[in-house]
Parts: structure tokens; sequence; C-alpha cells
């Protein structure tokens, strides 16, 4: 009886098997399924509940456009921290406005994508490898050379700086022309702040300093400095640009094209020198309080 009985058995076995192989088959057809509806965005999340909130930085050093807020220094404010609330508004997300670091280490955030959007760069095509600009830009700057009042460099253009020991911030561009004729025949040193490279200025271990023209006008009245002069003409004109980050949760075609008809109902180009004003005279206010 039990010899006839195991034939019996083996011989169910490729049946078992083809039972068991149907079903194995049939849950991977439906979790690829699945997986292809998710993906092309069928059942996935609107961007609305995968974004609630933006994280925003820039520039740390840089009144009236940014600069960290005195009673709360995780926090920056500015005439760009004005125009971010501003384009909150109209989006309906709200935007953190978040020190994260000296200007380079902002830029690293925002290419591991641990910021979504920067609040002020200026278009160089490495940084296109990393995060999305917005155009229109929001204002226009001019990037200057700063002397010691007795400075006799006489300079009027880009080659009167050869031979000369130039210093500015880690990070910082000029506008691609520029940045390449550098490389390429002008000593720049760069450091981590602002006020490192003014110091090295009046210590005599540069000969000049590159630097916006109003960031650096306000820096020197908060350090109290009226000896070092602004030479014209400018090294360059560069827009400012909003940016989000490649690698943001939140970077999403849909998001993406509500910022850009945001940015354009706001005006900024033309918005900004109203917030600018307004911030000079908050950024003296600070200053001579703090006095």
């Amino acid at each position: 009886m039990h010899a006839l009985a195991t034939p019996s058995s083996n011989q169910s076995r490729p049946g078992t098997r083809r039972r068991l192989m149907g079903r194995l088959w049939l849950s991977f057809g439906l979790w690829a399924g699945l997986s292809l509806l998710s993906s092309s965005g069928v059942f996935a999340a609107p961007a609305e509940a995968r974004c609630s909130a933006l994280v925003a930085s820039g520039n740390p050093q840089y009144p009236p456009y940014l600069w960290r807020d005195p009673a709360d220094e995780n926090r920056l404010i500015g005439a760009n921290a004005d125009l971010m609330q501003l384009l909150a508004q109209e989006l309906g997300i709200a935007i953190e406005l978040r020190y994260v670091g000296p200007w380079g280490r902002v830029q690293e955030e925002a290419k591991a994508g641990r910021i979504d959007l920067i609040a002020g760069a200026f278009w160089t095509q490495a940084r296109t490898e990393y995060m999305d600009y917005f155009i229109p830009a929001f204002h226009q700057t001019r990037s200057v050379i700063w002397v010691d009042a007795k400075s006799q460099l006489n300079y009027s253009r880009w080659s009167d700086l050869v031979g000369q020991q130039g210093v500015t911030v880690i990070n910082n561009s000029f506008g691609e022309a520029f940045d390449r004729y550098a490389k390429q025949s002008l000593k720049i040193s760069r450091v981590a702040s602002l006020e490192q490279a003014i110091q090295m200025l009046q210590r005599g271990r540069a000969d000049y300093l590159i630097y916006e023209d109003s960031p650096g006008q306000a820096f020197l009245a908060k350090l109290d400095i009226s000896n070092v002069k602004m030479l014209a003409p400018a090294v360059a004109n560069e827009a400012l640009h909003l940016t989000l980050s490649h690698k943001s949760h939140c970077n999403t075609g849909d998001l993406r094209g509500r910022i850009a008809r945001a940015l354009h109902k706001l005006g900024g180009a033309s918005l900004l020198p109203e917030l600018l004003e307004k911030n000079i005279q908050r950024w003296r206010q600070q200053n001579q309080a703090a006095k």
C-alpha cells in the first residue's frame, strides 16, 4: 500500500509547481503594474501633498539682500527674504529662510538637496548641473573693485588688475566671462567671509577686493570703516536669480511652473528696489542699536 502511494505523490508535484509558478507570476505582474502606474503619476500624490513647505537659503553676508537676523541667527532676513515671503503667499506654500552657513556651504547644501531654494544666485554653467534657474532674474547687481583709500591702483579695465593681489569670498562668481579671465590671468585669494576679505585689504595682504556694491557698502558701514573706497567701472553687471535644487523632493514640473508664474506676477525686478530701500533702513537701524 505504501509502495503504491509514493509514485502517486510524485506525479502530483509537477502540477503543484505549475500552480505555484502561476501565482508567483501573477504577483509579479500585479507589482510591476502598480509600479508603472505609480511612476506614471496615476497613484502619485499631488505636488502639494509631497511639498508642504520649502527651505531657502542664500549668502548670509549680503545686506541689504540677505543677512542673519540678530534676534534669531538661524534665520535670514533682507530684501530677498521679503521677496520669498511674497512668493510663499502666491504659492500657498511656506518658505523658511534658513541660515545654513557661509556662501560656499549654501551651494553645497543646494547641490545635496538639503535646501530647496537659493534666494539669489548668479548664473554659471557649473551651477546648472545641480539647480534650475528661474527667468527672468529678480534683480541686476554690480560687482566692483574695492581698495584702500590710499591705493594708487588705476583701474579702468580687467587687465589693470594683472600683477595685483586680489581677494574675494569663497565660491563667489562675477559672471562667466570675468571668472574665466580671473582664472587665467589674475591672482585672487578666496576666504570664508567678507569681513576676512576686508581685513586682508586693510592689513595690506591684498591690493583689491571684488564684491558687490551694496553689500560692500553695508558691511563697511557696520564695521565703521571709512578708509576703503569703491572704483569704477564695475567688474561685472550680473542678474540675480532664484534657483531650485535638482535634488529637492519639491522639484516637479508643476511647482516650477507655479513659481515661474508667481515671480512674473510679482514683478520681482520692479518690486525689489522698494524692498531694498526698506532693508537698507532696517540694516542701519540694527547697526545703530548695536553700537
